[in-house]
């Protein structure tokens, strides 16, 4: 199978890194989340070159991740704003990084702490049961099929 028909596997993991399983778009999406917004912002940042800056940006728009939004007229330019569905990505980007500053930090530790701002500590992410609000781990968990799982054909 190719990388270009990974969306078509009967996988929501598969499906969801059709749209943001690039790295240049996890790079982009953790600027979006530290703020960054426009073109220039994100291509200094990421040293990336502006074709794939702008073929990733554009791909991010499509799924309805970003939506561009106009903040000038003359010449017309747009900032790239986190939808619903980007905000979503919070947990996936923060579970990222997570692994990274327990894992790849070095010596001095992570790079950015995340604060709370409710309590102003600072917070790490925690997968917890939505029912009994339990912590789990993978040894916690099991899968099994769906309602959504394709049929196998015959």
């Amino acid at each position: 199978m190719r990388w270009r028909d990974i969306d078509t596997l009967d996988c929501t993991i598969a499906r969801t890194l059709s749209v943001i399983g690039d790295r240049w778009t996890l790079l982009i999406l953790r600027d979006a989340f530290l703020g960054a917004r426009r073109f220039e912002a994100f291509q200094a940042n990421l040293g990336i070159t502006r074709h794939r800056l702008a073929d990733r940006l554009a791909k991010l728009v499509q799924h309805g991740v970003l939506r561009r939004e106009r903040y000038q007229d003359r010449p017309p330019r747009f900032e790239y704003r986190l939808t619903a569905k980007g905000l979503d990505l919070y947990g996936v980007i923060v579970s990222i990084a997570g692994w990274g500053d327990k894992y790849m930090a070095g010596a001095t530790g992570p790079p950015v702490e995340r604060v709370h701002r409710a309590c102003g500590h600072v917070a790490t992410l925690q997968l917890a049961c939505e029912h009994c609000g339990a912590a789990v781990t993978a040894r916690d968990m099991q899968a099994r099929p769906a309602a959504g799982r394709r049929e196998a054909s015959s």
